[in-house]
């Protein structure tokens, strides 16, 4: 079974729009997939979707930040990752995701992140557009 972390904008994505994110994550549902985040990716979340440039979005969807918040904590088993002993990317606040991704011992990091795209992989963990994710999730039924 696939095991996937997302980046905090995917999930924003996934939980406010109807895209690929949102359909990921209808799968990651559906299938049963391991999905995981860490505490620090939790709280960046909700960090995100509390900030005003959003309120619209988040109003739209009928649901207040604690309980999309809630709402995701649900679908992800949580994991304690370790700090990176050096920079891995261009931006550190990739880190957490990164950190995260190998705590879970993870298959896919989904991001939309340019920064953390341009990688490809790390350790092994592929890093994928949600898109492609949802085509990997296809291929591995």
């Amino acid at each position: 079974m696939l095991r996937l972390v997302a980046d905090t904008n995917t999930v924003v994505s996934a939980l406010l729009w109807h895209g690929a994110p949102h359909r990921l994550l209808e799968a990651v549902e559906q299938e049963g997939l391991s999905f995981y985040a860490s505490r620090a990716l939790v709280d960046e979340l909700a960090d995100v979707l509390a900030r005003r440039k959003l309120a619209r979005a988040v109003k739209a969807s009928g649901k207040s930040v604690s309980t999309l918040v809630a709402e995701y904590e649900g679908l992800v088993q949580l994991v304690e990752p370790r700090t990176l002993r050096r920079p891995v990317g261009r931006d550190p606040d990739d880190e957490a995701v990164i950190a995260c991704a190998l705590a879970a011992r993870a298959d896919l990091i989904v991001s939309g992140d340019k920064d953390l795209r341009v990688l490809k992989t790390y350790q092994r963990i592929r890093i994928v557009g949600a898109a492609e994710a949802l085509a990997i999730v296809e291929r591995s039924r």
